[in-house]
């Protein structure tokens, strides 16, 4: 297989996870994407409390991961996504007013993603993690530019800088760990991406449902 080849593997399987999951993706880039994760409480400190919760279960996910890894280029690229994650975490927790803030909320995607054990789930719910997220970070920058504070807007604009990283790490992993031409290895991995997608858009569904808020429109 030739690196084009490869390349265009990995990205078809990223786009057939974004067509798979068309309408959950879009509804958790939209603007009820916060008012879902913050409560209804679309405030700065509610916002970087959410933020910081997700950064958390990702630093301590992945880390999860590369302890029980067996494939050594795999848990290299856990490692490095836990220490970017952890540095995520930590600049988060730098913008808090609070002295002290300790994450209490695990998000259902990452209960989701800390029950896979099979290397190519778990690097298949990889790329479906980082679309997911990609989203709500998009709506994290666009509060912050709404608020009239493009530096915290540049400094979460960089986290989204950092997933694309993830996403290419992810579809190299992909191509490295499913063998070649064995559509169930792609199976296996396309329906790891698809349940992390499923289960932070049932956590949309289930806290705005929970606020009486529909989460049916984008807007």
């Amino acid at each position: 297989m030739t690196d084009s080849e490869s390349d265009s593997g990995s990205e078809a399987f990223a786009r057939a996870v974004r067509e798979d999951n068309q309408t959950a993706l879009s509804r958790l880039g939209s603007s009820k994407s916060l008012y879902a994760d913050t409560g209804g409480d679309i405030d700065t400190e509610p916002v970087l409390e959410a933020t910081a919760d997700a950064e958390y279960a990702a630093w301590q996910t992945f880390l999860e991961w590369a302890d029980s890894e067996a494939d050594d280029e795999v848990r290299e690229a856990f490692e490095a996504t836990a220490a970017e994650e952890k540095d995520h975490y930590e600049t988060v927790i730098n913008h808090l007013s609070a002295d002290e803030y300790e994450p209490s909320e695990i998000p259902a995607l990452h209960e989701y993603l800390r029950g896979l054990e099979a290397t190519i789930e778990r690097v298949g719910a990889f790329v479906g993690r980082i679309l997911a997220s990609k989203r709500s970070k998009e709506q994290v920058v666009g509060y912050f530019v709404g608020d009239a504070d493009p530096q915290a807007a540049g400094v979460f604009r960089e986290f989204g800088d950092d997933l694309d990283a993830q996403l290419e790490r992810a579809e190299d992993l992909l191509e490295n760990v499913c063998e070649d031409e064995d559509e169930d290895d792609r199976d296996r991995a396309l329906e790891a991406a698809n349940g992390a997608i499923e289960a932070a858009y049932g956590e949309y569904v289930e806290n705005l449902e929970a606020m009486g808020a529909n989460p049916k429109p984008v807007c």
